[in-house]
């Protein structure tokens, strides 16, 4: 029976290149993301068997929610891949207090939320269930301007870390991609004079996640891994 993956943040870059990829390798994919879903014209290029926008991932009862839904549609649930988050860079001396707030929301709770919307039925699959996180590698050590956004990815390496030891004697694996600088349109636009060969490729990331939602990765969890291409 094929396998079935949700990602959430699905419908962006990254999130769709993960799509992709599990798509391609034979599994069922659903996409949640709060931004709406494509139209007709350009749905087609989700690759996923069913999706949903307009989600607050950041809302328990609207992640219970279309969890749920997904797993109607598709029959189980065999992996999570949190995808959903954001970036903001300012000081804290001339920004704002309430970007830490944001940041927690965007990054953090999403990622908590639909972790814990997708337990009792990542908990039903005999082969164990996924969870795979976004933290970021810059997270390791903060930049000027950074403060609230790796404030907020090292909560999600924690998470990862904390969920994975609560979770191990039911069979699911908690891991998170420390990602560097990801290859896409946005960063080359607020980039321009990068060298864009030494970024990670969406793909690259995608292919890791991939291998941690696997039967071969079954030994793996609570591993926070670096996916930073030539950064």
């Amino acid at each position: 029976m094929q396998r079935v993956v949700v990602v959430t943040g699905g419908f962006g870059t990254l999130g769709r290149a993960v799509g992709r990829v599990f798509s391609e390798n034979g599994w069922k994919v659903a996409l949640l993301d709060k931004a709406p879903a494509p139209d007709d014209a350009n749905a087609a290029q989700l690759n996923a068997a069913w999706w949903r926008g307009g989600v607050e991932l950041a809302d328990l009862d609207a992640a219970q929610s279309a969890m749920a839904a997904a797993v109607e549609q598709l029959g189980k649930l065999d992996a999570v891949v949190n995808v959903a988050g954001g970036f903001r860079w300012e000081t804290l001396a001339d920004g704002s207090l309430d970007t830490w707030d944001l940041m927690y929301q965007m990054n953090v709770r999403t990622a908590a939320t639909a972790s814990k919307a997708a337990l009792d039925y990542l908990a039903d699959g005999a082969r164990g269930g996924r969870i795979v996180n976004i933290g970021a590698g810059a997270a390791l050590k903060a930049g000027m301007g950074m403060g609230a956004y790796t404030a907020s990815k090292s909560g999600v390496m924690r998470l990862t870390e904390a969920l994975a030891e609560e979770l191990k004697d039911r069979s699911i694996t908690v891991n998170a991609i420390l990602p560097g600088i990801i290859d896409t349109p946005q960063n080359r636009k607020d980039m321009p004079d990068a060298d864009f060969s030494r970024w990670v490729r969406p793909e690259e990331i995608a292919n890791v996640i991939l291998f941690l939602a696997s039967d071969a990765a079954s030994g793996v969890t609570g591993a926070l891994i670096p996916v930073t291409g030539r950064n």
